[in-house]
């Protein structure tokens, strides 16, 4: 089993030090269209090839999964970042932590001076309050999944609903301080700030949203050398005029794969630097390629990722399916699947079976358990009797679910063993597959029956595991769930200042929400990732982002 360091190196934007850096010129770039720039050719340059698949957004008003989040999070930078470390917020495009007004709800942050986005334009508090406005707009050609974030700010119900063009708790106090104003204190909130989506746009976002969709113009240390191709790549180069430490990669030619295991044949005929191992060759690849040290960075001869993510792994019951809707037959689906096979077949123990939506990762406390995320097809079979679904001399119950999940990722190994394990006490299962995009969309829309879905934190916070997918109307709350009591007690510890009290009224929510199991969660994710040999050092964090700044070619 792998073993999770919570304080693993990955440095900050601005603390990197590389090697030589390769030189290189930006032409001059104008509007949205921008223009060529020389890093974008691999011939001679230090470009690495990464796998990706098909993401649904790279634009960061809807940066709402890791593959989109992936490019977002090289192209721009927000105001905060995570510091592995410390294990907390720190400044990023913030040239300082920001002040907290006395009643906890006003936090005021004074930018870095000098910085620029891809295209020349300054980087200033009304780019912050654009993109913001854009993540909250109701407006949006398709309106943002990852809205949430801002729901704590001032007016932010408001806008969002579309009753005012203003969005109340955000105020540029001049052109490098950004004010933004709470409805009520929340001591997460520099983390939330870390998020990749939460970050500054130029005037073209608006002015030509379409072309920015497509070609997103960031501040970060990468920028697009051209469109998305769609189901085939996104070639990223370096910004020149980037305000911190420059990579010392002159690029990063993100191929997308359709299939992962694709992208491992590729990674072993030597075109991709970093792709996912495929299911059961895990202990294979160690033993060929080495083992990370610290489970997360990449090194020649230890170029195996196996660190614990931030993530959990489950299942979402349809709101608009009619058997699912009863707690028994949840309850009856999470204690009939043998979550301990499923890792020790299809991972190699390499990832645990989950104990609930809380990642042990995140915290450990046994209060987080959910009871019936174990395995007991007995009592499974006899909380299915008790639903009104007895078992005829055959076996089978008058029960039956379609298992709807993307197909363009490595999840159909994992399905049947879910399968299996079903009609194992009785119930009828068949699946359904559609490509990633589609599928959220097909989740947006509750047209699913018993879907899957990986939850990786945000930020690393226990409230980024319970309001996202709990709270009444959230947006990953596809479930539906609704519980007033547990949104209230949310909200209440969203404001408790003492971290050590606000774990244990989280604990409390955690364990509560599971005794009416809304998902029914499979397991704790861990990296299954290996690097190619090109790579001196690269690192992938335990929220599933790639630290090209600070990655180095040997």
């Amino acid at each position: 089993m792998a073993n999770f360091k919570f304080s693993q190196p990955v440095m900050g934007r601005r603390t990197f030090i590389g090697g030589a850096l390769a030189t290189g010129a930006v032409a001059a770039l104008a509007g949205c269209g921008g223009g060529e720039n020389g890093g974008g050719d691999a011939s001679g340059k230090k470009v690495m090839n990464f796998y990706l698949s098909e993401p649904a957004f790279i634009d960061p008003y809807n940066a709402q999964e890791n593959q989109g989040t992936a490019v977002v999070f090289n192209v721009f930078d927000g105001l905060m970042e995570w510091d592995w470390d410390s294990a907390s917020a720190v400044p990023c495009c913030a040239a300082e932590a920001p002040t907290v007004s006395e009643d906890g709800r006003v936090y005021t942050f004074k930018l870095r001076e000098g910085m620029k986005f891809h295209n020349g334009d300054p980087v200033d508090a009304e780019s912050f309050i654009r993109g913001w406005k854009r993540v909250a707009s109701p407006k949006m050609e398709t309106p943002s999944d990852i809205c949430y974030h801002l729901a704590p700010i001032a007016g932010y119900a408001e806008f969002n609903a579309g009753d005012t063009d203003e969005f109340s708790g955000l105020k540029a106090v001049d052109e490098l301080t950004l004010e933004v104003t709470l409805t009520d204190p929340m001591a997460d909130f520099p983390a939330v700030c870390c998020h990749p989506g939460l970050a500054p746009v130029p005037a073209c976002a608006d002015e030509d949203p379409k072309a920015f969709l497509e070609k997103p113009i960031g501040n970060g240390p990468f920028m697009m050398t051209e469109p998305w191709k769609h189901n085939q790549y996104i070639s990223l180069a370096r910004f020149e005029d980037y305000y911190g430490e420059k990579p010392s990669l002159d690029g990063v030619y993100m191929s997308i794969q359709k299939n992962p295991d694709t992208a491992f044949n590729e990674f072993q005929a030597g075109s991709i630097d970093f792709a996912a191992i495929p299911s059961g060759k895990i202990k294979e690849c160690v033993e060929k390629y080495g083992e990370s040290e610290d489970g997360f960075t990449s090194t020649p001869g230890k170029q195996c990722l196996l660190g614990t993510e931030l993530s959990t792994y489950f299942l979402i019951p349809s709101p608009q399916d009619p058997v699912l809707a009863d707690p028994k037959v949840r309850r009856a689906i999470s204690l009939a699947i043998n979550r301990q096979n499923i890792v020790d077949t299809l991972f190699e123990g390499s990832r645990m079976p989950a104990t609930s939506i809380m990642p042990t990762s995140i915290d450990d406390s046994p209060e987080n358990v959910w009871e019936d995320c174990k395995y007991d097809p007995e009592a499974a079979a006899k909380l299915l009797d008790e639903a009104g679904y007895p078992a005829n001399a055959d076996g089978k119950r008058d029960v039956e679910i379609t298992l709807n999940y993307n197909g363009d990722g490595d999840h159909g190994d994992l399905m049947s063993a879910v399968q299996l394990d079903l009609e194992a006490v009785g119930i009828k299962v068949t699946q359904e597959t559609v490509e990633w995009a589609t599928y959220l969309q097909q989740l947006s829309d509750k047209n699913f029956s018993l879907g899957r879905l990986g939850w990786t934190a945000d930020y690393p916070t226990m409230d980024n595991f319970l309001y996202p997918n709990f709270f009444t109307g959230a947006d990953n709350n596809y479930e539906e769930y609704s519980n007033p009591e547990m949104d209230a007690a949310m909200l209440a510890a969203r404001q408790i200042q003492d971290e050590e009290e606000r774990k244990a009224a989280c604990r409390k929510i955690c364990g509560t929400i599971g005794k009416d199991m809304p998902v029914i969660p499979i397991m704790f994710y861990a990296h299954n990732y290996i690097g190619s040999e090109r790579m001196k050092s690269f690192n992938y964090d335990a929220q599933t982002k790639p630290h090209f700044e600070t990655a180095e070619l040997a």
